[in-house]
């Protein structure tokens, strides 16, 4: 049977997290709005207890369960907000939990659940993807006769995540054009439309996805719920191979539009939120923003709110964004560079071969006395994009021009 999420169980769902949150802020963000010449509004999802939306969800879920399913515990499976969110919940009610995340779950998300649960949750590591610990969670709740708590496909869960638009309604003294929403599973973007499509049936609802997990685009463009076979889980809080069958069947008619943004685009969003405005996001969390300039015409004058779902980052991740952002923006470049096996041939390298604000930042090197030339992978960061094409042609003229590496992906991935 279809689903549709009714505003009346929206609204009950606002009266019973009202426990354990509070309305998260929406900021008027200068910066942007200058930009696209318009009224951009943030909503602070990420200004939770837990740092996520997620706990909407789980904890309209877990509060809703029959008391004899609270006896017997639940089990969930999480890369890592909705863990929290359900460890969070779990506590507070004194319920005991199993929760299942990816091997590859960022170390601080699963410090926090631990941290958030207390003696209430148990944290197990399985697979490599969500889909794998997913897996691994059912077969255990099936086992040990568990309720599972589903992220994203589950009504109540929905309807928790819905409540951010309750508060956005109320929030806003206009009438929002647009919003623009992560979707990983499709929650949160399911819960908005639900509100929407009553209180603002106007208001144009983006999804944004990661370009390497499209799974939502995807099954929307297929027409069909679409498992993907193999994903980029670098934006772990929205990289599914699988969204629900419940959101999709939501966000297939009523998203006004499915885009998806490189994850390089969010990494150097994440940059921009920090370093401009002293936000701290999470790579998912960095999704809706990452996506505006693909709408900057439709967007001048009009007025739009962009959810900024969560803020658990790891920062030993940090040199990988830098990284990221940096190669989207064709200034981190790599080569194989060949050395003249003879004195002085790395100084004239830097002296002749590089522009002057040019910047070695990886150099791996191994003398062959063998051979008249040793071959060396070197990357190289640049102050402009425009810097790249007087470089290699420099390298060529002088004969230090090996092989360019960023686009042969299978050398490029040891590198990255």
């Amino acid at each position: 049977m279809e689903y549709f999420p009714k505003i009346e169980d929206i609204k009950k769902a606002a009266v019973i997290i009202r426990q354990v949150t509070e309305v998260t802020p929406l900021m008027h963000s200068i910066r942007l709005s200058k930009y696209y010449d318009a009224d951009i509004f943030l909503k602070r999802e990420d200004l939770h207890r837990v740092r996520s939306y997620k706990i909407r969800g789980a904890f309209n879920k877990i509060s809703t369960l029959p008391e004899e399913q609270h006896k017997r515990g639940v089990v969930c499976a999480s890369a890592g907000n909705h863990a929290q969110g359900v460890a969070f919940a779990c506590n507070h009610l004194g319920i005991k939990a199993t929760i299942f995340m990816p091997a590859v779950t960022p170390k601080q998300k699963v410090e926090q659940t631990k941290m958030f649960g207390e003696s209430w949750v148990t944290v197990i590591l399985e697979g490599d993807t969500f889909d794998d610990a997913y897996l691994a969670a059912h077969k255990y709740g099936e086992k040990a006769d568990m309720t599972f708590i589903h992220p994203f496909d589950d009504a109540k869960v929905i309807e928790g995540q819905g409540t951010v638009g309750l508060e956005l309604i109320e929030q806003t003294k206009k009438a929002i054009d647009y919003i623009f929403v992560a979707v990983g599973g499709g929650g949160l973007a399911s819960g908005l439309i639900g509100v929407f499509n009553e209180l603002s049936p106007n208001t144009k609802i983006i999804g944004v996805e990661p370009e390497g997990a499209p799974s939502m685009k995807t099954s929307i463009k297929n027409n069909t719920n679409t498992t993907l076979e193999i994903i980029d889980k670098f934006i772990d809080g929205a990289a599914v191979k699988r969204v629900g069958d419940l959101t999709f069947s939501i966000c297939k008619d009523k998203l006004y539009k499915m885009v998806t943004v490189p994850e390089g685009k969010v990494c150097q969003t994440i940059l921009d939120l920090y370093n401009r405005d002293a936000i701290v996001v999470e790579p998912a969390g960095a999704l809706s923003i990452a996506a505006l300039d693909m709408f900057s015409e439709a967007l001048k004058g009009e007025n739009v709110v962009c959810i900024i779902g969560g803020s658990n980052n790891d920062i030993t991740r940090t040199a990988e964004i830098k990284e990221r952002a940096l190669l989207y923006g064709n200034l981190k470049h790599y080569f194989i560079v060949r050395f003249p096996q003879r004195p002085g041939a790395l100084k004239e390298f830097v002296a002749e071969i590089l522009g002057p604000t040019d910047d070695i930042t990886h150099f791996e090197y191994s003398k062959k006395s063998s051979k008249e030339n040793a071959p060396a992978v070197v990357g190289i960061e640049l102050k402009s994009a425009s810097d790249l094409e007087p470089l290699v042609r420099r390298m060529k003229e002088n004969s230090f021009f090996g092989d360019y590496l960023n686009d042969k992906p299978d050398l490029y991935q040891y590198l990255v």
